[in-house]
């Protein structure tokens, strides 16, 4: 189904043409003086130029066609040479009800779907997520979301840090606390046991206490390098524990995730990337792209132009250990063999773009990546607390993901049992549920790259650009739709009519631009264009509800119009959510 925008922009182009101009100055946007109009048309000032006349003389021609058009009700030249419109009733009512008959909405999946991998998350083993891993977690989730939904194959990669010191380190530990264990003896030849020899809370204990003491004993510190060589190495039995390591990690990441409506196709991590790696790296050396520099293995990757040093691509570190850079690149091996994506989305940190911009430019001069594959960087900003340093706990400490979301939801749980009369359990699952969306509306209506302030107060607010306005108005539909069904009706058998006054057509406008929202906002790769909608449509709807009779409207007909636009508004609203990644619940 066309967007609203652009079949209102082909009956202009018509109107230019059919008065032989070009049909390329017929571009309508919406309009930016809406007290004045609902569209506008700004081509017949640089038409002028071509045409050697006034603007409005232009206008004036086209405005007079475009009066025979069953398309608007109004088209106004306005000097210097603006043409304001106004869409019909009827084109605007016919517009809705096709909308409402298309299970998408009006919403066509793309003619060309593409193979799509996201790499997001990116969380280390063996410690707990926190904070720091929100932003990637929610902007990378209704990316996926949103690629999905207009048709294309988006396959998610957590990209798990499992490789490296770190797990030299637990190993190291946990030999000295139980050197009995059968994977610290070197003669033991049959299986290893299947459990693993230490839970998630002992891991994540292990892990920080490790760390330390390798800062001040130097010989603890290369007893954890000379583990980490030899697990990556094949060492059997430290292999053995690396599993255990993923094992648990990953069951609780999984948990800790699923608390955030985030899900993942690929649980990799950089540990899949390393068979790979030595391979890459004789590839770099024989067709000469690698060279080394101060013994590190090196591949430029400056280019003309560059109004910055982009500094060249290191490989391999001069005692040989691969770098992020290496695993990166192997990754995309990795990728392009077993899934041949037209395109990779990197959802990261934004201070991490140097980094993307040597690896790109790596893969890209090696032949790593085909020379149509896309390979994109969403980098995003920090997100703060209200004195505008990184949100930490109020000893100061970087907080626990699990424990940000528990407060969220105590905070929602005391304002729906204040403002409510539902029980205590219904009172849980709801807070819970408009927890989440005050948590990830809060983070998403900012624009990804941009730094923002983590309001406790204001993002768990009922009023304003929050979740939870959001969900209380898909709410208050269910309930005026719950009490129409209670007469006996079926709202679904309701058909859209045309617009009573003027309120109602702005929201049956904004209605119409469903499509055009969605297909905008994952071209731009911009999901906080998802939640502007929204806003704009909520406040749209409010405003319609508090001037409007809907089930006290004594004339049926025009009553069950009203109702079918609250489905449609309702159907939109909780579309654009699930794409966000969150729900609304049946009551608040």
């Amino acid at each position: 189904m066309k967007k609203l925008l652009d079949l209102i922009t082909e009956e202009v182009v018509r109107a230019f043409e059919a008065c032989d101009y070009k049909g390329e100055y017929g571009k309508v946007t919406l309009s930016n003086r809406p007290d004045l109009c609902e569209y506008q048309c700004n081509g017949c000032l640089a038409a002028a130029k071509e045409y050697h006349c006034a603007p409005i003389q232009i206008a004036d021609k086209v405005v007079e066609k475009l009066g025979k058009s069953s398309v608007f009700a109004e088209a106004l030249a306005v000097r210097p040479g603006f043409i304001n419109l106004k869409v019909s009733n009827a084109y605007v009512q016919e517009y809705l009800r096709k909308m409402t008959e298309d299970e998408r909405l009006g919403c066509d999946k793309t003619e060309n779907p593409r193979t799509i991998i996201i790499d997001y998350g990116g969380p280390n083993v063996a410690k707990p997520l926190h904070v720091g891993h929100l932003r990637s977690a929610i902007i990378g989730e209704s990316v996926k979301r949103l690629g999905r939904f207009v048709g294309h194959k988006v396959i998610g990669d957590i990209h798990l840090g499992d490789w490296g010191l770190q797990m030299g380190l637990i190993i190291t530990e946990l030999k000295q606390r139980k050197p009995e264990l059968p994977y610290f003896d070197e003669s033991y030849t049959g299986d290893y046991p299947t459990e693993a020899p230490f839970t998630i809370s002992e891991l994540e204990e292990i892990y920080p206490t490790a760390s330390a003491r390798s800062k001040e004993d130097e010989s603890y510190k290369e007893e954890a390098m000379e583990a980490t060589y030899l697990v990556q190495h094949g060492h059997r039995g430290y292999r053995a524990i690396l599993r255990h390591i993923l094992d648990v990690s990953v069951a609780d990441l999984k948990k800790n995730y699923a608390n955030l409506k985030v899900e993942f196709d690929l649980w990799k991590g950089e540990s899949d990337a390393q068979p790979y790696i030595p391979e890459l790296v004789a590839m770099l050396k024989g067709k000469g792209y690698a060279y080394e520099s101060e013994g590190a293995l090196v591949v430029d990757v400056e280019e003309d132009g560059d109004t910055k040093e982009v500094p060249p691509c290191m490989i391999l570190k001069s005692d040989g250990a691969s770098l992020y850079t290496t695993t990166d690149l192997a990754t995309i091996v990795d990728r392009m063999k077993l899934y041949h994506p037209d395109e990779i989305i990197y959802v990261v940190d934004k201070r991490q773009e140097m980094h993307f911009v040597q690896v790109f430019r790596c893969a890209r001069k090696t032949g790593l990546v085909e020379s149509e594959t896309e390979l994109k960087f969403l980098g995003f900003g920090t997100m703060n607390g209200r004195d505008g340093k990184p949100f930490k706990t109020r000893e100061g400490g970087v907080m626990r993901l699990e424990n940000l979301i528990a407060d969220i939801n105590q905070e929602m749980y005391g304002k729906i049992v204040g403002n409510s009369e539902i029980g205590e359990e219904e009172a849980k699952e709801t807070a819970r549920i408009v927890g989440l969306s005050a948590i990830k509306y809060g983070d998403l209506s900012n624009q990804a790259s941009k730094d923002y302030v983590f309001d406790v107060d204001r993002f768990t607010s009922f009023e304003g650009n929050t979740g939870p306005y959001i969900l209380y108005t898909i709410v208050r539909i269910k309930s005026i739709l719950n009490k129409y069904q209670a007469l006996g009706k079926d709202p679904a058998s309701c058909v859209i009519g045309k617009p009573r006054n003027e309120t109602q057509k702005v929201l049956m406008l904004l209605l119409a631009r469903f499509n055009g929202a969605v297909w905008n906002a994952f071209e731009e790769v911009a999901p906080h264009k998802i939640c502007a909608y929204i806003y704009e449509l909520a406040n749209a709807f409010n405003k319609f509800y508090h001037e409007t009779k809907i089930l006290g409207e004594e004339d049926e007909g025009i009553r069950d119009n009203l109702v079918a636009v609250l489905m449609l508004t309702k159907k939109v609203l909780e579309t654009c959510i699930d794409i966000l990644g969150f729900e609304a619940p049946e009551r608040m």
